[in-house]
């Protein structure tokens, strides 16, 4: 557990607050333009967490959503179309989709998506981490061709090329991290409110012009089958529902008739770490919860989070955090 994920989870649910459980909250900014792409009559989700998204119509065909969640995962209805293209950012957490096709794609921090809105009409937005904050940009590409910036004909974008290269494609094209992605997308999550629209103008059109000489065969994160990252959702459950028990990866492997590196490797590709390293790192997780929102007393919470003694519990609890359970509890209070 990094110091500043436990911030992270922190600042997300101060920032969730005030939202109701089972909610997604939408904040509309239409900025005089008539609202497209996403949220439409036909937009309906369900949650078992809960979330924000602020919604914003930067040009005229381009919607950009600033988004929050504290949950496991959302489900998305919204209308099927080829020709919008939606791009996907991760600033923290992890998020995952099973698309049309049955493909499934993972992101960390700094990692796009990128694929037709036809793809995800009705699909699972999943956090195995359990939050994300991200962003998420609609661009209508028959609209946008007929209002099209005059730095983008300038550069000979082609807008036919992006859909060809981004939405056409049986896949979804995902980028991993990179400095030039980092410094599009990094600056978008902090820039004031009263800025956000004509800040945001600049840096769609700054996106487009890197995605214009940007070769799809180059994308570099791994998919997989969603029949296989639906096993390893039932192993990563039977794992943190038995958090007493400590299974070893053979064990595992065994019983889920699974072989021991492909296991490995698509529980790395969903939860972003080794099998042993992500339940180290949930056990505490589990029990900074529990000493933010309980009253149980150390040794209860060791016993709950699988540790044999709270000795143990506590040395690697400060090993993660750099303060003390009793510490952290105080802290938090």
């Amino acid at each position: 557990m990094k110091k500043e994920q436990t911030i992270t989870i922190e600042k997300i649910e101060k920032m969730l607050h005030g939202v109701p459980s089972q909610t997604l909250k939408v904040e509309r900014h239409l900025a005089g333009y008539a609202e497209t792409n996403l949220f439409t009559d036909y937009f309906k989700t369900q949650t078992n967490g809960k979330g924000t998204s602020i919604a914003y119509q930067v040009l005229p065909g381009v919607q950009l959503s600033l988004n929050t969640f504290l949950a496991d995962q959302i489900s998305f209805q919204h209308e099927a179309h080829d020709h919008i293209l939606e791009i996907n950012h991760c600033q923290t957490g992890r998020i995952g989709w099973n698309l049309k096709g049955g493909t499934s794609v993972y992101l960390g921090t700094g990692d796009i998506s990128l694929h037709s809105m036809d793809r995800c009409a009705d699909s699972v937005m999943m956090f195995p981490l359990g939050y994300c904050e991200g962003i998420t940009l609609s661009i209508n590409l028959t609209e946008f061709s007929k209002n099209f910036p005059d730095i983008l004909q300038e550069a000979s974008v082609d807008v036919k090329q992006l859909y060809r290269n981004f939405c056409v494609p049986e896949k979804s094209i995902s980028i991993p991290f990179n400095p030039d992605i980092d410094c599009i997308f990094k600056p978008l999550y902090k820039v004031p409110e009263h800025l956000r629209i004509p800040y945001f103008k600049l840096k769609v059109q700054e996106l487009l012009l890197y995605l214009s000489s940007f070769d799809p065969e180059k994308s570099g994160l791994t998919q997989y089958c969603s029949q296989q990252t639906a096993l390893i959702k039932e192993i990563h459950h039977q794992l943190t529902e038995h958090l007493n028990q400590r299974y070893t990866i053979e064990e595992l492997s065994r019983q889920h008739l699974i072989n021991t590196s492909s296991l490995k490797e698509i529980f790395k590709g969903v939860y972003g770490l080794p099998i042993a390293t992500y339940m180290k790192e949930y056990r505490i997780r589990k029990g900074m919860e529990l000493l933010r929102h309980t009253d149980e007393s150390i040794a209860e919470i060791s016993a709950k989070v699988g540790y044999e003694t709270q000795g143990k519990f506590t040395k690697a609890f400060k090993d993660f955090t750099q303060t003390t359970p009793t510490g952290y509890r105080r802290q938090y209070r």
